[in-house]
Protein backbone atom coordinates (compact mmCIF):
# COMPACT_ATOMS: atom_id res chain seq x y z
CA UNK A 1 0.00 0.00 0.00
CA UNK A 2 2.25 2.74 1.30
CA UNK A 3 6.06 2.81 -0.05
CA UNK A 4 9.15 2.05 2.39
CA UNK A 5 9.71 6.45 2.04
CA UNK A 6 6.16 6.78 2.41
CA UNK A 7 6.17 4.65 5.78
CA UNK A 8 9.38 6.18 6.88
CA UNK A 9 7.60 9.91 6.30
CA UNK A 10 4.30 8.58 8.23
CA UNK A 11 6.62 6.87 11.39
CA UNK A 12 8.69 10.64 11.45
CA UNK A 13 5.10 12.28 11.60
CA UNK A 14 3.54 10.15 14.64
CA UNK A 15 6.69 10.40 16.31
CA UNK A 16 5.99 13.77 15.80
CA UNK A 17 2.60 14.27 16.86
CA UNK A 18 2.94 11.74 20.23
CA UNK A 19 5.84 14.32 21.52
CA UNK A 20 3.68 17.64 20.55
CA UNK A 21 0.84 15.69 22.29
CA UNK A 22 2.77 15.04 25.12
CA UNK A 23 4.41 18.36 25.70
CA UNK A 24 7.09 17.63 28.34
CA UNK A 25 10.39 15.68 27.85
CA UNK A 26 10.45 12.41 27.34
CA UNK A 27 12.66 10.42 29.39
CA UNK A 28 14.54 7.24 28.37
CA UNK A 29 12.67 3.39 29.34
CA UNK A 30 9.66 5.00 29.32
CA UNK A 31 6.80 3.01 28.07
CA UNK A 32 4.76 3.45 24.89
CA UNK A 33 1.99 1.66 23.66
CA UNK A 34 1.67 0.62 20.32
CA UNK A 35 -2.13 0.09 19.97
CA UNK A 36 -3.57 -1.22 16.21
CA UNK A 37 -5.21 -3.30 13.60
CA UNK A 38 -3.48 -6.59 11.88
CA UNK A 39 -3.84 -4.50 9.01
CA UNK A 40 -1.12 -1.54 10.04
CA UNK A 41 1.02 -4.12 10.79
CA UNK A 42 3.95 -2.89 8.10
CA UNK A 43 3.82 0.43 9.36
CA UNK A 44 3.70 -0.77 13.25
CA UNK A 45 7.05 -2.64 12.20
CA UNK A 46 8.96 0.31 11.47
CA UNK A 47 7.27 2.48 14.13
CA UNK A 48 8.70 -0.33 16.88
CA UNK A 49 11.83 -0.24 15.62
CA UNK A 50 11.60 3.87 15.66
CA UNK A 51 10.66 3.64 19.29
CA UNK A 52 13.14 1.36 20.19
CA UNK A 53 16.07 3.54 18.58
CA UNK A 54 14.33 6.83 20.76
CA UNK A 55 15.62 4.65 23.59
CA UNK A 56 11.54 3.77 24.97
CA UNK A 57 10.27 0.20 25.47
CA UNK A 58 7.03 -0.63 22.88
CA UNK A 59 4.36 -2.65 24.12
CA UNK A 60 2.23 -3.98 20.99
CA UNK A 61 -1.80 -4.33 21.50
CA UNK A 62 -3.13 -6.46 18.85
CA UNK A 63 -6.74 -5.11 18.44
CA UNK A 64 -9.12 -7.52 18.22
CA UNK A 65 -10.51 -8.18 14.14
CA UNK A 66 -13.89 -7.63 13.04
CA UNK A 67 -14.71 -11.68 13.88
CA UNK A 68 -13.69 -11.49 17.18
CA UNK A 69 -15.34 -8.57 18.09
CA UNK A 70 -19.09 -9.39 17.10
CA UNK A 71 -18.08 -12.84 18.86
CA UNK A 72 -17.44 -10.98 22.33
CA UNK A 73 -20.74 -9.17 22.32
CA UNK A 74 -22.83 -11.49 21.16
CA UNK A 75 -21.61 -14.24 23.60
CA UNK A 76 -19.91 -12.56 26.20
CA UNK A 77 -21.68 -12.35 29.70
CA UNK A 78 -21.74 -10.04 31.80
CA UNK A 79 -19.25 -10.41 33.76
CA UNK A 80 -16.73 -11.06 30.55
CA UNK A 81 -18.21 -7.62 28.95
CA UNK A 82 -17.16 -5.78 32.32
CA UNK A 83 -14.01 -7.85 32.21
CA UNK A 84 -10.51 -5.86 32.35
CA UNK A 85 -7.27 -8.22 32.07
CA UNK A 86 -4.77 -8.64 35.40
CA UNK A 87 -1.90 -6.40 34.49
CA UNK A 88 -4.15 -3.83 32.21
CA UNK A 89 -4.42 -1.04 35.14
CA UNK A 90 -0.61 -1.62 36.06
CA UNK A 91 0.58 -0.73 32.30
CA UNK A 92 -1.78 2.21 31.46
CA UNK A 93 -0.68 3.29 35.29
CA UNK A 94 3.00 3.59 33.95
CA UNK A 95 2.60 4.78 30.17
CA UNK A 96 4.32 7.44 28.48
CA UNK A 97 2.71 7.80 25.12
CA UNK A 98 0.39 5.73 23.23
CA UNK A 99 -0.02 5.38 19.17
CA UNK A 100 -3.19 4.07 18.22
CA UNK A 101 -3.64 3.11 14.34
CA UNK A 102 -6.81 2.14 13.11
CA UNK A 103 -6.87 0.07 9.81
CA UNK A 104 -10.57 -1.67 10.14
CA UNK A 105 -11.47 -4.74 7.60
CA UNK A 106 -15.60 -4.29 8.37
CA UNK A 107 -17.56 -0.99 9.59
CA UNK A 108 -20.59 -2.52 10.06
CA UNK A 109 -19.72 -5.60 11.65
CA UNK A 110 -21.43 -5.23 14.98
CA UNK A 111 -25.14 -3.96 13.31
CA UNK A 112 -27.71 -6.53 14.97
CA UNK A 113 -26.34 -6.58 18.37
CA UNK A 114 -27.67 -5.09 21.14
CA UNK A 115 -26.10 -1.34 21.58
CA UNK A 116 -26.19 -2.07 25.62
CA UNK A 117 -24.04 -4.68 25.25
CA UNK A 118 -21.48 -2.20 23.40
CA UNK A 119 -22.66 0.66 26.01
CA UNK A 120 -22.00 -1.98 28.78
CA UNK A 121 -18.45 -2.97 27.99
CA UNK A 122 -17.34 0.75 27.22
CA UNK A 123 -18.62 2.13 30.70
CA UNK A 124 -16.44 -0.52 32.37
CA UNK A 125 -13.28 0.35 30.18
CA UNK A 126 -13.82 4.09 31.49
CA UNK A 127 -11.92 3.77 34.23
CA UNK A 128 -8.49 2.58 32.02
CA UNK A 129 -9.38 6.06 30.00
CA UNK A 130 -9.76 8.20 33.20
CA UNK A 131 -6.58 7.11 34.07
CA UNK A 132 -4.94 7.95 30.86
CA UNK A 133 -6.60 11.74 31.49
CA UNK A 134 -5.31 11.89 35.09
CA UNK A 135 -1.48 11.28 33.25
CA UNK A 136 -2.24 13.24 30.40
CA UNK A 137 -3.31 16.52 32.79
CA UNK A 138 0.32 16.03 34.35
CA UNK A 139 2.00 16.09 31.30
CA UNK A 140 2.96 12.16 31.98
CA UNK A 141 1.33 10.99 29.02
CA UNK A 142 0.46 11.65 25.08
CA UNK A 143 -1.15 10.39 22.89
CA UNK A 144 -1.85 10.30 18.82
CA UNK A 145 -4.31 8.01 16.88
CA UNK A 146 -4.01 7.91 12.53
CA UNK A 147 -5.64 5.70 10.05
CA UNK A 148 -4.65 3.47 7.71
CA UNK A 149 -6.56 2.77 3.98
CA UNK A 150 -8.13 -0.53 3.95
CA UNK A 151 -10.91 -1.80 0.85
CA UNK A 152 -13.40 -1.32 3.14
CA UNK A 153 -12.58 2.38 4.16
CA UNK A 154 -12.47 3.07 0.40
CA UNK A 155 -15.81 1.06 -0.51
CA UNK A 156 -18.00 2.78 2.38
CA UNK A 157 -16.49 6.36 1.08
CA UNK A 158 -17.19 5.51 -2.31
CA UNK A 159 -14.27 5.36 -4.10
CA UNK A 160 -11.24 3.07 -5.11
CA UNK A 161 -8.31 2.04 -2.91
CA UNK A 162 -5.40 3.76 -5.01
CA UNK A 163 -7.88 7.12 -4.64
CA UNK A 164 -8.61 6.70 -0.92
CA UNK A 165 -4.44 6.41 -0.39
CA UNK A 166 -3.92 9.31 -2.25
CA UNK A 167 -6.15 11.51 0.29
CA UNK A 168 -4.23 10.01 2.62
CA UNK A 169 -1.00 10.59 1.73
CA UNK A 170 -1.79 14.37 0.84
CA UNK A 171 -3.82 14.79 4.13
CA UNK A 172 -0.69 14.00 6.06
CA UNK A 173 1.44 15.89 4.10
CA UNK A 174 3.19 12.65 3.13
CA UNK A 175 3.85 14.01 -0.62
CA UNK A 176 5.82 16.43 1.06
CA UNK A 177 10.00 16.27 1.02
CA UNK A 178 9.81 17.00 4.34
CA UNK A 179 6.58 16.55 6.22
CA UNK A 180 6.86 17.23 9.71
CA UNK A 181 8.08 20.97 8.33
CA UNK A 182 4.55 21.11 6.97
CA UNK A 183 3.06 20.01 10.09
CA UNK A 184 4.81 22.44 11.71
CA UNK A 185 3.83 25.37 9.38
CA UNK A 186 0.39 24.13 10.04
CA UNK A 187 0.43 24.14 13.84
CA UNK A 188 2.49 27.79 14.10
CA UNK A 189 -0.55 29.37 12.40
CA UNK A 190 -3.40 28.00 14.03
CA UNK A 191 -1.32 29.11 17.21
CA UNK A 192 -2.07 32.63 15.68
CA UNK A 193 -6.11 31.70 15.33
CA UNK A 194 -6.00 30.60 18.95
CA UNK A 195 -4.31 33.34 20.26
CA UNK A 196 -6.97 35.83 18.40
CA UNK A 197 -10.23 33.85 19.96
CA UNK A 198 -8.56 32.74 22.99
CA UNK A 199 -8.31 36.92 23.85
CA UNK A 200 -11.73 38.11 21.98
CA UNK A 201 -13.68 37.05 24.98
CA UNK A 202 -16.36 35.32 23.84
CA UNK A 203 -19.29 34.82 25.97
CA UNK A 204 -21.52 32.35 23.51
CA UNK A 205 -21.10 31.13 20.05
CA UNK A 206 -24.00 30.70 17.45
CA UNK A 207 -24.07 28.51 14.17
CA UNK A 208 -26.26 29.15 11.77
CA UNK A 209 -26.70 27.19 8.71
CA UNK A 210 -29.29 25.80 6.48
CA UNK A 211 -30.20 22.88 8.98
CA UNK A 212 -28.36 24.59 12.24
CA UNK A 213 -29.86 26.76 14.97
CA UNK A 214 -27.63 26.38 17.80
CA UNK A 215 -26.33 28.67 20.81
CA UNK A 216 -22.73 27.42 22.71
CA UNK A 217 -21.66 29.20 25.71
CA UNK A 218 -18.17 29.03 25.85
CA UNK A 219 -18.08 28.66 29.28
CA UNK A 220 -15.97 29.82 32.25
CA UNK A 221 -11.95 29.41 32.59
CA UNK A 222 -11.65 27.40 28.23
CA UNK A 223 -9.49 27.78 25.73
CA UNK A 224 -9.55 26.81 22.22
CA UNK A 225 -7.09 24.29 21.44
CA UNK A 226 -6.17 21.93 18.75
CA UNK A 227 -3.57 21.04 16.13
CA UNK A 228 -1.68 19.44 19.05
CA UNK A 229 -0.49 16.34 17.67
CA UNK A 230 -3.42 14.16 19.22
CA UNK A 231 -4.57 13.23 15.76
CA UNK A 232 -2.89 12.83 12.25
CA UNK A 233 -4.38 14.71 10.55
CA UNK A 234 -6.19 17.04 12.62
CA UNK A 235 -7.07 20.77 11.45
CA UNK A 236 -9.79 21.56 13.77
CA UNK A 237 -9.89 23.65 16.80
CA UNK A 238 -11.81 23.34 19.34
CA UNK A 239 -13.35 23.86 23.03
CA UNK A 240 -15.74 22.24 24.87
CA UNK A 241 -18.23 24.10 26.45
CA UNK A 242 -20.30 24.87 29.08
CA UNK A 243 -23.21 21.85 28.68
CA UNK A 244 -25.31 23.76 30.79
CA UNK A 245 -26.45 26.14 28.11
CA UNK A 246 -26.46 24.55 24.61
CA UNK A 247 -29.74 25.52 23.10
CA UNK A 248 -31.35 24.48 19.81
CA UNK A 249 -30.80 22.33 16.79
CA UNK A 250 -27.62 20.50 15.36
CA UNK A 251 -27.73 18.46 12.27
CA UNK A 252 -25.42 15.89 10.98
CA UNK A 253 -24.88 15.84 7.31
CA UNK A 254 -21.82 13.41 6.84
CA UNK A 255 -22.90 9.73 7.80
CA UNK A 256 -20.99 8.20 11.06
CA UNK A 257 -19.62 5.21 11.33
CA UNK A 258 -19.36 4.20 14.99
CA UNK A 259 -18.78 0.49 17.05
CA UNK A 260 -19.70 -1.43 13.78
CA UNK A 261 -22.70 0.52 13.00
CA UNK A 262 -23.58 2.90 10.36
CA UNK A 263 -25.88 6.20 11.43
CA UNK A 264 -26.74 8.67 8.61
CA UNK A 265 -28.98 12.00 8.54
CA UNK A 266 -28.42 12.48 12.58
CA UNK A 267 -31.20 15.80 14.01
CA UNK A 268 -30.49 16.51 17.46
CA UNK A 269 -32.56 19.32 19.54
CA UNK A 270 -31.09 20.69 23.00
CA UNK A 271 -33.11 22.50 25.96
CA UNK A 272 -31.36 23.29 28.89
CA UNK A 273 -28.28 21.54 27.84
CA UNK A 274 -29.31 17.95 27.19
CA UNK A 275 -30.88 16.39 24.17
CA UNK A 276 -34.17 16.01 24.20
CA UNK A 277 -35.51 14.85 20.79
CA UNK A 278 -33.76 12.79 18.47
CA UNK A 279 -33.96 11.33 15.04
CA UNK A 280 -31.47 9.68 12.35
CA UNK A 281 -32.61 9.01 8.77
CA UNK A 282 -30.46 5.58 9.55
CA UNK A 283 -29.43 4.35 12.33
CA UNK A 284 -31.94 5.50 14.78
CA UNK A 285 -31.95 2.54 17.48
CA UNK A 286 -28.27 2.79 17.83
CA UNK A 287 -28.09 6.81 18.11
CA UNK A 288 -31.01 6.54 20.70
CA UNK A 289 -28.66 3.50 22.75
CA UNK A 290 -26.09 5.62 22.81
CA UNK A 291 -27.85 8.93 24.04
CA UNK A 292 -28.66 6.57 26.95
CA UNK A 293 -24.97 5.29 27.46
CA UNK A 294 -24.89 7.21 30.91
CA UNK A 295 -25.72 10.06 32.77
CA UNK A 296 -23.68 12.52 30.55
CA UNK A 297 -24.40 11.16 26.76
CA UNK A 298 -26.92 13.50 26.34
CA UNK A 299 -24.98 16.60 26.66
CA UNK A 300 -22.30 18.27 24.62
CA UNK A 301 -18.59 17.72 25.25
CA UNK A 302 -16.90 19.51 22.20
CA UNK A 303 -17.68 21.66 19.48
CA UNK A 304 -15.01 22.44 16.66
CA UNK A 305 -13.97 23.74 13.68
CA UNK A 306 -11.96 23.08 10.62
CA UNK A 307 -10.45 25.79 8.46
CA UNK A 308 -10.25 24.97 5.07
CA UNK A 309 -7.12 27.15 4.64
CA UNK A 310 -5.53 23.92 6.52
CA UNK A 311 -7.13 21.05 5.47
CA UNK A 312 -6.53 18.86 2.52
CA UNK A 313 -9.24 16.51 2.97
CA UNK A 314 -11.73 17.20 -0.12
CA UNK A 315 -13.93 14.13 0.49
CA UNK A 316 -16.14 11.88 2.82
CA UNK A 317 -13.40 9.01 4.45
CA UNK A 318 -15.99 7.34 6.10
CA UNK A 319 -14.11 7.39 9.09
CA UNK A 320 -14.63 10.23 11.90
CA UNK A 321 -10.64 11.13 12.27
CA UNK A 322 -11.05 12.50 8.40
CA UNK A 323 -14.83 13.46 8.00
CA UNK A 324 -14.34 15.93 11.27
CA UNK A 325 -11.06 17.94 9.56
CA UNK A 326 -12.92 17.65 6.29
CA UNK A 327 -11.87 21.13 4.36
CA UNK A 328 -13.69 21.27 0.94
CA UNK A 329 -15.52 24.44 -0.20
CA UNK A 330 -17.20 25.23 3.51
CA UNK A 331 -14.87 23.15 5.86
CA UNK A 332 -17.19 22.03 8.70
CA UNK A 333 -17.98 21.85 12.31
CA UNK A 334 -18.53 18.77 14.55
CA UNK A 335 -19.94 18.77 17.73
CA UNK A 336 -19.53 15.73 20.20
CA UNK A 337 -21.82 14.32 22.54
CA UNK A 338 -20.62 12.60 25.80
CA UNK A 339 -17.02 13.41 27.59
CA UNK A 340 -15.57 16.79 27.54
CA UNK A 341 -11.81 17.55 27.01
CA UNK A 342 -10.05 18.87 30.32
CA UNK A 343 -7.29 20.58 28.07
CA UNK A 344 -9.58 22.99 27.16
CA UNK A 345 -9.75 24.55 30.56
CA UNK A 346 -7.31 27.78 31.33
CA UNK A 347 -5.58 26.82 34.29
CA UNK A 348 -4.00 24.10 36.21
CA UNK A 349 -5.64 21.01 34.84
CA UNK A 350 -3.50 18.90 37.48
CA UNK A 351 -5.65 20.65 40.34
CA UNK A 352 -8.98 19.39 39.45
CA UNK A 353 -10.73 17.09 40.58
CA UNK A 354 -14.43 15.91 39.47
CA UNK A 355 -16.12 18.30 41.79
CA UNK A 356 -14.20 21.35 39.94
CA UNK A 357 -15.14 20.08 36.65
CA UNK A 358 -18.44 19.58 37.46
CA UNK A 359 -19.31 22.97 38.60
CA UNK A 360 -17.39 24.37 35.35
CA UNK A 361 -19.94 22.60 33.00
CA UNK A 362 -17.06 20.23 31.86
CA UNK A 363 -19.04 16.86 30.90
CA UNK A 364 -18.41 13.69 32.02
CA UNK A 365 -19.56 10.39 30.06
CA UNK A 366 -17.82 7.24 28.98
CA UNK A 367 -19.31 8.52 25.54
CA UNK A 368 -17.66 10.72 23.08
CA UNK A 369 -19.35 10.77 19.38
CA UNK A 370 -18.43 13.80 17.06
CA UNK A 371 -21.14 14.41 14.97
CA UNK A 372 -20.13 16.21 11.68
CA UNK A 373 -21.77 18.95 9.25
CA UNK A 374 -20.35 20.34 6.02
CA UNK A 375 -23.04 23.08 4.97
CA UNK A 376 -21.80 26.60 4.39
CA UNK A 377 -22.41 28.10 7.82
CA UNK A 378 -21.79 31.35 9.69
CA UNK A 379 -20.36 31.01 13.45
CA UNK A 380 -20.85 34.01 15.43
CA UNK A 381 -19.80 34.94 18.61
CA UNK A 382 -21.34 36.99 21.23
CA UNK A 383 -18.70 38.78 23.35
CA UNK A 384 -18.21 40.10 27.05
CA UNK A 385 -18.65 43.30 25.95
CA UNK A 386 -22.05 43.03 24.78
CA UNK A 387 -21.07 43.09 21.01
CA UNK A 388 -21.30 40.49 18.04
CA UNK A 389 -18.50 39.03 15.82
CA UNK A 390 -18.82 36.56 13.04
CA UNK A 391 -15.98 34.46 13.37
CA UNK A 392 -16.33 31.69 10.47
CA UNK A 393 -17.90 32.02 7.38
CA UNK A 394 -17.11 30.28 4.18
CA UNK A 395 -14.98 27.30 5.63
CA UNK A 396 -12.74 30.00 7.12
CA UNK A 397 -11.79 31.47 10.23
CA UNK A 398 -12.17 35.78 9.58
CA UNK A 399 -8.51 35.98 11.16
Amino acid sequence: MFTLEEIEKYCNVLLWGVKKARNAKIKKLETFLIRFDRLALPIVEELYIRLLKEGLNPVLKFMATSKMERAFFEISTLGQLQFIAPGETTLFKNLGGGIYILAPESLTHLEGVDPKRISTALVARKKLKDILDQRENKRLFGWTLTMIPTDELAQKAGTDLITYKQQVVEACFLDKDDPVASWEDVFRAAQDIKEWLNNMGIVNLRVESQNIRLKIPFGPSRRWVGISGHNIPSFELFYSPDWRGVEGRYFANLPSFRNGNYVEGVNLVFKDGKVVEAQALKGEKFLLSQLDMDKGSRMVGEFSLTDKRFSRINRFMANTLYDENYGGDYGNCHLALGASYVETYNGNKSKLDKTALKNLGFNNSALHWDLINTEDKVVIAELSQGKERVIYEKGSFLY
